[in-house]
Protein backbone atom coordinates (compact mmCIF):
# COMPACT_ATOMS: atom_id res chain seq x y z
CA UNK A 1 0.00 0.00 0.00
CA UNK A 2 1.26 3.33 -0.93
CA UNK A 3 0.93 5.97 2.51
CA UNK A 4 1.83 9.17 3.62
CA UNK A 5 1.91 10.02 7.29
CA UNK A 6 0.52 13.21 6.88
CA UNK A 7 1.48 14.77 10.52
CA UNK A 8 4.30 13.47 12.97
CA UNK A 9 6.76 14.52 15.23
CA UNK A 10 9.65 12.80 14.66
CA UNK A 11 12.35 14.62 16.74
CA UNK A 12 10.05 13.87 19.76
CA UNK A 13 9.76 10.47 19.63
CA UNK A 14 11.94 8.22 22.22
CA UNK A 15 14.91 6.68 21.73
CA UNK A 16 13.85 3.57 23.07
CA UNK A 17 12.36 2.61 19.61
CA UNK A 18 15.48 4.05 17.70
CA UNK A 19 17.02 6.68 16.50
CA UNK A 20 15.36 9.39 13.71
CA UNK A 21 17.56 6.81 10.96
CA UNK A 22 15.79 3.69 11.39
CA UNK A 23 12.22 4.89 12.36
CA UNK A 24 12.21 6.67 8.66
CA UNK A 25 13.87 3.09 7.29
CA UNK A 26 10.74 1.33 8.87
CA UNK A 27 8.07 3.84 7.51
CA UNK A 28 9.37 3.64 4.23
CA UNK A 29 9.71 -0.46 4.70
CA UNK A 30 6.35 -0.16 5.45
CA UNK A 31 4.98 1.67 2.28
CA UNK A 32 5.58 5.00 3.87
CA UNK A 33 6.77 7.10 1.09
CA UNK A 34 6.81 10.64 2.90
CA UNK A 35 6.26 12.70 6.96
CA UNK A 36 5.04 15.58 7.20
CA UNK A 37 7.44 16.40 10.54
CA UNK A 38 5.34 18.92 12.26
CA UNK A 39 6.24 21.83 14.77
CA UNK A 40 4.78 22.75 18.20
CA UNK A 41 7.23 25.89 18.79
CA UNK A 42 9.37 27.91 17.46
CA UNK A 43 12.11 27.00 19.92
CA UNK A 44 12.11 23.32 18.90
CA UNK A 45 11.84 24.40 14.87
CA UNK A 46 15.34 23.86 14.09
CA UNK A 47 15.48 20.57 14.96
CA UNK A 48 12.04 19.93 12.81
CA UNK A 49 13.82 22.18 9.91
CA UNK A 50 16.84 19.90 10.46
CA UNK A 51 14.77 16.67 10.14
CA UNK A 52 13.11 17.63 6.94
CA UNK A 53 16.50 18.70 5.33
CA UNK A 54 18.60 15.54 5.99
CA UNK A 55 15.60 13.18 4.45
CA UNK A 56 14.12 13.49 1.33
CA UNK A 57 11.00 11.87 2.20
CA UNK A 58 10.31 14.42 5.06
CA UNK A 59 8.51 17.64 4.86
CA UNK A 60 8.52 20.64 7.73
CA UNK A 61 5.75 22.84 9.18
CA UNK A 62 6.23 25.89 11.11
CA UNK A 63 4.00 26.98 14.11
CA UNK A 64 3.03 27.00 17.50
CA UNK A 65 0.79 24.88 18.88
CA UNK A 66 -2.34 26.24 20.85
CA UNK A 67 -1.34 24.77 24.47
CA UNK A 68 2.51 25.30 24.12
CA UNK A 69 4.69 26.05 26.98
CA UNK A 70 6.47 27.83 24.35
CA UNK A 71 8.18 31.20 25.69
CA UNK A 72 6.95 32.84 22.58
CA UNK A 73 3.07 32.76 23.71
CA UNK A 74 1.59 34.35 21.02
CA UNK A 75 4.25 34.52 17.78
CA UNK A 76 3.56 37.34 15.19
CA UNK A 77 2.57 37.19 11.94
CA UNK A 78 6.50 38.00 10.99
CA UNK A 79 7.99 35.48 13.48
CA UNK A 80 6.24 33.07 11.61
CA UNK A 81 7.24 33.97 8.02
CA UNK A 82 10.73 34.03 9.29
CA UNK A 83 11.13 30.27 9.10
CA UNK A 84 8.48 30.25 6.10
CA UNK A 85 10.88 30.23 3.11
CA UNK A 86 12.48 26.91 2.96
CA UNK A 87 11.10 24.69 0.17
CA UNK A 88 11.02 22.16 2.71
CA UNK A 89 8.66 23.88 4.84
CA UNK A 90 5.34 22.81 3.29
CA UNK A 91 2.66 24.32 5.67
CA UNK A 92 1.83 26.33 8.68
CA UNK A 93 0.94 25.06 11.85
CA UNK A 94 0.01 23.39 14.05
CA UNK A 95 -1.94 26.12 15.19
CA UNK A 96 -5.56 26.11 16.20
CA UNK A 97 -7.69 25.92 19.98
CA UNK A 98 -7.52 23.78 22.12
CA UNK A 99 -10.08 24.02 25.25
CA UNK A 100 -9.75 20.90 26.49
CA UNK A 101 -6.46 21.26 28.42
CA UNK A 102 -7.48 24.62 29.53
CA UNK A 103 -3.94 25.58 29.54
CA UNK A 104 -4.69 28.99 28.16
CA UNK A 105 -7.13 31.12 27.99
CA UNK A 106 -9.17 31.02 24.71
CA UNK A 107 -8.66 34.85 23.42
CA UNK A 108 -4.78 34.16 23.57
CA UNK A 109 -5.26 31.25 21.35
CA UNK A 110 -7.50 32.93 19.38
CA UNK A 111 -4.98 35.61 18.98
CA UNK A 112 -1.91 33.08 17.68
CA UNK A 113 -4.26 31.51 15.64
CA UNK A 114 -5.43 34.54 13.49
CA UNK A 115 -1.58 35.27 13.65
CA UNK A 116 -0.85 32.19 11.89
CA UNK A 117 -3.53 32.33 9.30
CA UNK A 118 -2.78 35.46 8.00
CA UNK A 119 1.16 34.53 7.92
CA UNK A 120 0.08 31.77 6.27
CA UNK A 121 -1.96 33.77 3.50
CA UNK A 122 0.84 35.37 3.39
CA UNK A 123 3.46 33.27 2.69
CA UNK A 124 0.70 31.13 0.47
CA UNK A 125 1.41 27.71 2.58
CA UNK A 126 -1.32 25.40 3.83
CA UNK A 127 -2.60 25.01 7.36
CA UNK A 128 -2.28 22.58 9.90
CA UNK A 129 -5.32 23.34 12.35
CA UNK A 130 -5.37 21.35 15.97
CA UNK A 131 -8.82 21.38 16.85
CA UNK A 132 -10.36 19.74 20.43
CA UNK A 133 -13.63 21.13 22.10
CA UNK A 134 -13.74 24.28 19.97
CA UNK A 135 -15.42 23.82 16.83
CA UNK A 136 -17.64 26.51 16.64
CA UNK A 137 -14.83 28.76 17.69
CA UNK A 138 -12.66 27.59 15.46
CA UNK A 139 -15.00 27.13 12.15
CA UNK A 140 -16.20 30.84 13.05
CA UNK A 141 -11.99 31.94 12.77
CA UNK A 142 -11.46 30.15 9.80
CA UNK A 143 -14.24 32.17 8.25
CA UNK A 144 -13.89 35.36 9.29
CA UNK A 145 -10.04 35.25 8.10
CA UNK A 146 -10.75 33.88 5.24
CA UNK A 147 -8.78 30.77 5.72
CA UNK A 148 -10.22 29.11 2.29
CA UNK A 149 -7.59 31.13 1.12
CA UNK A 150 -4.60 28.60 1.51
CA UNK A 151 -6.89 25.70 2.93
CA UNK A 152 -5.48 23.31 4.80
CA UNK A 153 -5.96 20.21 6.71
CA UNK A 154 -8.10 19.54 10.10
CA UNK A 155 -5.67 17.28 11.70
CA UNK A 156 -6.17 14.28 14.14
CA UNK A 157 -9.73 14.71 13.48
CA UNK A 158 -12.16 14.19 16.37
CA UNK A 159 -15.19 16.60 15.91
CA UNK A 160 -18.60 15.57 14.42
CA UNK A 161 -19.99 15.55 11.17
CA UNK A 162 -21.27 19.43 11.20
CA UNK A 163 -17.66 20.44 11.83
CA UNK A 164 -16.03 18.48 9.08
CA UNK A 165 -18.49 19.57 6.73
CA UNK A 166 -18.10 23.34 7.38
CA UNK A 167 -13.82 22.67 7.16
CA UNK A 168 -14.64 21.09 4.29
CA UNK A 169 -16.75 23.66 2.58
CA UNK A 170 -13.84 26.27 3.25
CA UNK A 171 -11.86 23.98 1.20
CA UNK A 172 -10.09 21.71 4.12
CA UNK A 173 -9.19 17.99 3.78
CA UNK A 174 -9.98 15.64 7.21
CA UNK A 175 -6.94 13.83 8.65
CA UNK A 176 -7.75 10.88 10.97
CA UNK A 177 -5.11 9.31 13.18
CA UNK A 178 -5.16 5.86 15.44
CA UNK A 179 -7.99 7.41 17.08
CA UNK A 180 -10.18 6.17 14.63
CA UNK A 181 -9.65 2.75 15.18
CA UNK A 182 -9.95 2.76 19.10
CA UNK A 183 -13.15 0.50 20.03
CA UNK A 184 -14.75 3.43 22.09
CA UNK A 185 -14.59 5.60 18.60
CA UNK A 186 -18.21 4.91 17.29
CA UNK A 187 -19.06 8.44 16.60
CA UNK A 188 -15.54 9.15 14.97
CA UNK A 189 -16.13 6.00 12.76
CA UNK A 190 -19.32 7.46 11.26
CA UNK A 191 -17.99 10.44 10.34
CA UNK A 192 -14.95 8.86 8.68
CA UNK A 193 -17.49 6.82 6.75
CA UNK A 194 -18.97 10.21 5.33
CA UNK A 195 -15.94 12.04 4.12
CA UNK A 196 -15.30 12.78 0.47
CA UNK A 197 -12.40 10.72 -0.85
CA UNK A 198 -11.20 13.63 -2.45
CA UNK A 199 -10.65 14.75 1.14
CA UNK A 200 -9.26 12.18 3.16
CA UNK A 201 -5.67 12.08 4.77
CA UNK A 202 -4.11 9.63 7.34
CA UNK A 203 -1.44 10.33 9.83
CA UNK A 204 0.07 9.12 13.30
CA UNK A 205 0.91 12.31 15.12
CA UNK A 206 3.32 10.75 16.76
CA UNK A 207 5.03 9.74 19.41
CA UNK A 208 1.17 9.46 20.44
CA UNK A 209 -2.47 7.56 19.56
CA UNK A 210 -0.59 4.38 18.09
CA UNK A 211 -3.54 2.52 16.65
CA UNK A 212 -4.27 -0.98 16.99
CA UNK A 213 -3.31 -3.44 17.27
CA UNK A 214 -0.53 -1.30 18.36
CA UNK A 215 -2.27 0.71 20.94
CA UNK A 216 -0.55 0.94 24.00
CA UNK A 217 2.80 1.59 22.49
CA UNK A 218 4.82 4.38 21.74
CA UNK A 219 3.43 5.62 17.97
CA UNK A 220 5.92 5.84 14.66
CA UNK A 221 5.15 6.65 11.14
CA UNK A 222 5.41 3.06 9.89
CA UNK A 223 2.26 2.23 12.12
CA UNK A 224 -0.29 4.66 9.97
CA UNK A 225 -0.40 1.51 7.58
CA UNK A 226 -2.68 0.08 10.28
CA UNK A 227 -4.91 3.40 10.10
CA UNK A 228 -5.36 3.40 6.66
CA UNK A 229 -6.16 -0.48 6.33
CA UNK A 230 -9.17 0.29 9.23
CA UNK A 231 -10.17 2.83 7.51
CA UNK A 232 -10.27 1.16 4.28
CA UNK A 233 -12.28 -1.66 5.39
CA UNK A 234 -14.75 0.78 7.17
CA UNK A 235 -15.58 2.87 3.79
CA UNK A 236 -15.78 -0.51 1.96
CA UNK A 237 -12.42 0.42 -0.36
CA UNK A 238 -9.94 -1.46 -1.74
CA UNK A 239 -6.67 -1.02 0.49
CA UNK A 240 -4.20 -0.27 -2.15
CA UNK A 241 -6.85 2.39 -3.74
CA UNK A 242 -7.23 3.99 -0.50
CA UNK A 243 -3.29 4.62 0.33
CA UNK A 244 -3.08 5.83 -3.83
CA UNK A 245 -6.04 8.38 -2.67
CA UNK A 246 -4.88 9.51 0.43
CA UNK A 247 -1.29 9.94 -0.73
CA UNK A 248 -2.49 12.10 -4.15
CA UNK A 249 -4.60 13.68 -1.81
CA UNK A 250 -1.39 14.94 0.40
CA UNK A 251 0.29 15.86 -2.64
CA UNK A 252 -2.50 18.11 -3.91
CA UNK A 253 -2.34 20.00 -0.03
CA UNK A 254 1.36 20.14 0.03
CA UNK A 255 3.02 20.47 -3.53
CA UNK A 256 6.16 21.76 -2.15
CA UNK A 257 6.14 17.97 -0.71
CA UNK A 258 6.37 16.10 -3.64
CA UNK A 259 9.93 14.51 -4.74
CA UNK A 260 12.70 16.92 -5.55
CA UNK A 261 15.34 15.02 -7.80
CA UNK A 262 17.26 18.72 -6.06
CA UNK A 263 16.84 17.30 -2.54
CA UNK A 264 19.39 14.55 -1.67
CA UNK A 265 19.89 12.29 1.35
Amino acid sequence: MRLVDSHCHLPIISQDIGNIDDIVLRASEAGVEHMLCVSVDLETFPTVLATAEKYPNVSASVGVHPNTESKVKDPSVEQILMHCDSDVVVAVGETGLDYYRNDEAPESQKSRLRNHINAAKECNKPLIIHCRDAARDMIEILRDEQAEQVGGVMHCFVEDWETAKAAIDLGFYISFSGIVTFKNATELKEVAKKIPANRLLVETDSPWLAPVPERGKENEPAYVRHTAQYLAELRNCDSEEFGEITTENFYRLFPLAKPQKSRKP
